[in-house]
């Protein structure tokens, strides 16, 4: 079992982002990889202490970088987007 704190990781902050917040009161996280939408929504309603009535996951692939003659992979990561009720926000700034 995954602790509230380890699945909420952090928000992202991009204009596109920034845009989905203003006309549909999504937010839009970093969680753990092998966290599901029940645990997301947990874990922001109890951090938050906000009602959430939607959360849809995304698994996004690490990119590849290459340092020289070497071609490394970053970690894979998984992102959710969370939608709440209208009224509620939370304070990310």
């Amino acid at each position: 079992m995954i602790d509230i704190y380890d699945v909420v990781q952090k928000p992202l902050l991009t204009e596109r982002t920034m845009a989905r917040l203003d006309e549909s009161n999504t937010y839009v996280f970093r969680v753990h990889p092998q966290a599901n939408k029940v645990q997301i929504r947990n874990a922001v309603e109890r951090l938050f202490d906000v009602k959430v009535l939607a959360v849809n996951t995304a698994s996004m692939h690490g990119k590849r970088r290459r340092r020289g003659r070497t071609v490394s992979k970053m970690p894979d990561w998984k992102k959710a987007f969370v939608t709440l009720r209208e009224g509620d926000t939370i304070e990310l700034l």
